[in-house]
């Protein structure tokens, strides 16, 4: 009976231990609301002011199961203000049903297979003396490299967004918030 009993217990403790491990990460203000390490990369997105077009994007694209599922992922998510430096008429574009495939490319565009927080892209960047590349799951690569105190982001076409709030965890990975869309 000891047997039956004692299993159990160490299960419960492994899975605290887990818990401890997601709870014990900070928790950080976007666009006004708290993102929760326990939550996932879309229950935390959707309650941000800052990102309600992204997440518009990110359901019209047909992303948000993915985005929910385990990943884990790191994902560089523009602010509404960084869609708002696109030309005019651009996100409105994207948004057409018809241009679901290239929707669906720009956001994979800034999606990272794994969980790499501010230190793991550091430590890329070091080991690439200056700059890492990173494939993204959209296929194409973006490059991370250190301006001052920051870390920044260049797409394909030389345009380079700052990470203006990093190590944003979530129990799928971790939101990197930029300040422009970037294009493959």
């Amino acid at each position: 009976m000891k047997k039956i009993f004692i299993i159990p217990v160490i299960a419960l403790s492994i899975i605290a231990g887990n818990a401890t491990h997601i709870y014990a990460q900070k928790t950080v203000m976007v666009g006004g609301a708290a993102m929760y390490p326990a939550k996932n990369i879309i229950e935390n997105a959707v309650n941000s002011k800052d990102h309600t077009t992204l997440v518009a994007a990110v359901k019209a694209a047909g992303l948000v199961e993915t985005l929910e599922g385990a990943g884990p992922f790191t994902v560089f998510a523009p602010t509404n203000e960084a869609f708002g430096k696109l030309p005019s008429g651009t996100v409105d574009n994207l948004l057409k049903p018809e241009n679901k495939p290239k929707l669906t490319s720009v956001l994979t565009y800034h999606v990272v297979p794994g969980s790499l927080d501010s230190k793991a892209l550091m430590d890329k960047i070091k080991a690439g003396k200056g700059m890492a590349m990173l494939t993204t799951v959209q296929g194409e690569q973006l490059t991370i490299m250190q301006k001052g105190t920051h870390l920044e982001v260049k797409d394909t076409k030389g345009n380079i967004a700052m990470i203006t709030i990093k190590d944003v965890y979530q129990k799928n990975g971790v939101i990197h918030v930029v300040d422009k869309v970037l294009m493959p």
